[in-house]
């Protein structure tokens, strides 16, 4: 069975960081794609996606030259820098069978789900 656990998060304060991990198990780790998404309301988007070479790496936009995704063998990270209140959401990490899935994040294309955590960036 595969899981995702998700820990890290809260509350901060602007310009500050936070950062997230997820532990995956029950899968065939190092033959996936894996990213990070964030929900608010009912949109749910692709924020960073890491494929299975360390040059394989996508970002939304607004997190750019902010953020940084990571993985090993069985965890992937979301280190969160300069953080904003737009960056308030849910953050859900994902993991695809597709090794392609990284670019773009499809979210589509993502299969298992974590449970979510909270980040909110407040004063």
């Amino acid at each position: 069975q595969v899981q995702l656990v998700e820990s890290g998060g809260g509350s901060v304060q602007p310009g500050r960081s936070t950062r997230l991990s997820c532990v995956v198990s029950g899968w065939t780790f190092q033959f996936s794609s894996v990213g990070w998404f964030r929900q608010v309301g009912k949109e749910r988007h692709g924020v960073a996606c890491v494929g299975v070479k360390d040059d394989q790496k996508y970002y939304m936009e607004s997190v750019k030259g902010r953020f940084t995704i990571s993985r090993d063998d069985f965890t992937v990270n979301l280190q969160m820098n300069d953080l904003q209140s737009e960056d308030t959401a849910v953050y859900y990490c994902s993991a695809s069978s597709v090794g392609s899935s990284w670019w773009m994040c499809p979210r589509d294309s993502y299969e298992y789900w974590g449970q979510g955590i909270q980040v909110t960036v407040s004063p």
